[in-house]
């Protein structure tokens, strides 16, 4: 599913709102998630997952095509780890 379509989802199944209005608040949703995460806080979704942020360090890697070796800086990577309710759903447990 990608942001459009979950918009018009949402806009379907709630007559009452405008489409520019669900938009709206999607969008402020996912920009939220993503300040938090930029500032290095952990969101959480009860039910559905938790989103953070990991540190990787800095490392020596190895090119694959030239097999030359590589200084690969340090870098912070998205997590998502998800919640339980969302594991045992796509587990057929729910």
């Amino acid at each position: 599913m990608i942001r459009s379509e979950l918009i018009q989802k949402i806009a379907d199944e709630n007559p009452h709102l405008y489409q520019r209005d669900v938009e709206r608040i999607v969008n402020t949703v996912f920009d939220e998630v993503t300040d938090a995460m930029a500032r290095g806080d952990r969101v959480e979704l009860r039910g559905f997952g938790a989103f953070s942020v990991k540190q990787r360090d800095a490392r020596i890697g190895r090119n694959p095509r030239t097999g030359e070796t590589v200084h690969v800086e340090q870098k912070h990577v998205p997590f998502f780890k998800t919640g339980k309710l969302l594991r045992d759903r796509l587990n057929g447990k729910a």
